[in-house]
């Protein structure tokens, strides 16, 4: 009986232990830009962690698609996953968002980098409709 429960305390520790210190990340940004089938955006944001890691950011898009008109996110949210070290949140990956507003606007952004993915979801104002796909970059200011 001692062994199985030295062996049972020994295999918790370990998964204890060797638990990624990984963890869930917020955005908040803003960003500003025109589309048509060609759409470049930028922007500024700053992430911060549970354990409080924060960094000011800066944000790029670029891509095309069926996307027309011109719009400023004043209020934008984002989650970045499975982010371990602050060094973790820069970087690019492809990404799809669609977005829409007639006065007021909205958008959403996924961002596919493995298993630090991004989702973002913005309000702000403008005049513009469509959907885009290409590349969306965190980087130092």
């Amino acid at each position: 009986m001692k062994r199985k429960l030295g062996a049972i305390v020994c295999l918790l520790s370990f998964m204890f232990v060797s638990t990624s210190q990984a963890e869930d990340c917020s955005l908040t940004y803003t960003m500003k830009g025109w589309a048509a089938f060609y759409k470049t955006y930028k922007g500024t944001g700053t992430v911060t962690c549970p354990s409080g890691k924060s960094a000011n950011v800066a944000l790029s898009f670029t891509g095309g698609g069926f996307t027309f008109g011109s719009y400023e996110i004043v209020d934008g949210k984002g989650t970045l996953r499975g982010i371990e070290s602050i060094d973790d949140i820069f970087g690019g990956a492809f990404s799809l968002d669609g977005d829409a507003g007639f006065g007021k606007s909205i958008e959403g952004r996924l961002v596919l980098r493995g298993a630090r993915g991004v989702s973002l979801s913005g309000k702000g104002t403008g005049y513009h409709l469509g959907w885009a796909m290409g590349s969306f970059k965190i980087t130092r200011p």
